[in-house]
């Protein structure tokens, strides 16, 4: 059929649908079209995401460790950070209130920041492991320090217990010893904390290694050789790990001791402040260098037992001073807590047995052997060397060397998180101020790794990590135990 065809026998009703059809379209284009006109010239609405709950302290005393007391305070968290600090100001919107905000009225206690334990051992005694997360919470040590252990384990123990309240962890990975390895699991009561470092050319690798896997800083042990503790140093210096340290059993402190960001127990500074320092460490590098068979532990055993007490008993003032003054720079980490364990007996404090119910059953029970142990044999035990840790506490104070807190925990006998108020009332009795007592276990752990600007102070933009006390720990240290309340990472602890 021709166009002409097809166009003359066109139905009527088709032509006027089809009109119709081009009609309507029109009019939904320009409808449309107005729509989007008005549209656009209406105020646009958007669903604000309601704010976070907050968290308001009213009527606090804050102690913090820097600038002390602050009485009749609020402070108010959100999520997990300190949003205002200060005294109550309606007129802020970071301190009004609303239904979904936790209120507390805290009229007539103490508001200090969350307390850190710089030298812990999770896997030491893994029957342990499970519970001391929880118990350092209890006691409000809400970050920790873990100072050696298998780095695969420790990683994923803090994947685990992501989720659940926990402690912030930083942990360094094994003890870096030297060709014999003190803690290499060759003796049951020595768990398998520690590994080799072939030689300072496999520093690089080592410490590349143990960062890939999570570590926060390194641990350097007593039996590497200086060559390679320097090359250690030296690559965490270069992949910006910090480093802790015990002092080398072939160098002296003030040498060692300016590389590391801390040194751990005031272990084997007795030997460079002694008149006779140098027969000392060349007897000393003597019995290491010929030591060709046998294991680690029985090594740095045999070292202590023949060099600790001699050195004590030849200490020199002067060459002391000249020891610590290279020291400002390296916080020590004293563990008095462990140093004086057999001379203080913990386990005869009146609140000690109630604290040992949280353990678990079965290390309780070792542990009350041990206690037998060391009851039946105390008029055996030499305490030099425990009075050395604590005079020497107000040495390093004079000269300006930092301290940190730290316990040692689960080692000799020490209940997590209970044994940090330990080691804050002995560093009070050793010379400290109860400020200073404080600062060492927030603000100078925080400065090892580098996050003093958000932790370790009760100051807007700091993390909410704080603990609550009936009584002040700056009229007595004691009070840090009057906890009330613990809140780790914005959260309350139940």
């Amino acid at each position: 059929m021709s166009k002409y065809t097809a166009a003359k026998y066109t139905s009527p009703l088709l032509v006027n649908h089809s009109a119709r059809s081009r009609l309507i379209t029109k009019v939904l284009m320009i409808a449309g079209l107005c729509c989007t006109l008005l549209a656009c010239s209406k105020p646009q609405t958007t669903q604000e995401t309601p704010a976070a709950p907050k968290t308001i302290i009213n009527n606090v005393n804050i102690v913090d460790p820097v600038d002390g007391l602050a009485t009749q305070q609020q402070v108010v968290i959100q999520e997990d950070k300190i949003v205002y600090v200060g005294p109550v100001d309606e007129t802020s919107t970071a301190t009004n209130s609303n239904d979904t905000d936790h209120i507390v009225d805290a009229t007539g206690q103490f508001l200090i920041p969350g307390l850190w334990d710089m030298h812990v051992h999770f896997l030491y005694d893994e029957a342990l492991t499970d519970v001391m997360p929880e118990l350092f919470l209890r006691y409000g040590v809400t970050s920790v320090r873990d100072t050696g252990g298998d780095v695969t384990k420790l990683a994923a123990l803090r994947e685990a217990l992501q989720d659940t309240p926990t402690p912030r962890i930083y942990f360094s990975g094994p003890l870096l010893d030297g060709k014999f390895v003190v803690y290499d699991g060759s003796d049951p009561s020595r768990p398998p904390l520690g590994t080799g470092v072939s030689g300072e050319e496999s520093a690089m690798a080592t410490v590349t290694a143990l960062k890939s896997a999570g570590a926060d800083f390194i641990k350097i042990y007593e039996l590497i050789d200086p060559a390679t503790y320097n090359s250690l140093a030296a690559a965490a210096k270069q992949l910006e790990m910090p480093i802790a340290s015990h002092v080398p059993l072939m160098m002296t402190a003030d040498v060692a001791g300016p590389i590391a960001g801390s040194m751990e127990h005031l272990r084997n500074i007795e030997l460079a402040c002694a008149a006779n320092w140098q027969d000392l460490l060349v007897q000393r590098q003597a019995k290491i260098t010929g030591f060709t068979e046998g294991l680690g532990h029985t090594l740095r055993s045999e070292l202590h037992s023949a060099q600790r007490i001699p050195a004590i008993k030849a200490y020199d003032e002067t060459r002391c001073d000249a020891v610590l003054d290279a020291l400002t720079n390296t916080i020590q980490v004293p563990t008095l807590r462990l140093n004086t364990v057999l001379m203080l007996k913990p386990f005869e404090r009146a609140d000690w047995p109630e604290a040992a119910t949280a353990l678990p059953q079965n290390v309780l029970e070792n542990w009350q052997a041990r206690i037998n142990l060391l009851s039946a044999n105390s008029l055996d035990i030499d305490h030099t060397f425990a009075n050395w840790s604590q005079f020497l506490i107000a040495r390093l104070l004079e000269r300006g060397v930092p301290i940190g807190a730290g316990t040692d925990t689960p080692i000799g006998l020490g209940i997590p998180g209970y044994s940090l108020h330990t080691e804050l009332e002995l560093l009070v009795a050793s010379g400290m101020s109860t400020q200073q007592a404080l600062y060492s276990a927030t603000v100078t752990p925080a400065e090892f790794l580098g996050l003093e600007g958000t932790m370790g102070q009760i100051k807007v933009g700091m993390a909410a990590d704080l603990v609550l006390l009936s009584d002040n720990p700056l009229e007595n240290i004691k009070h840090s135990r009057t906890i009330t309340k613990v809140m780790s990472k914005g959260s309350w602890v139940e």
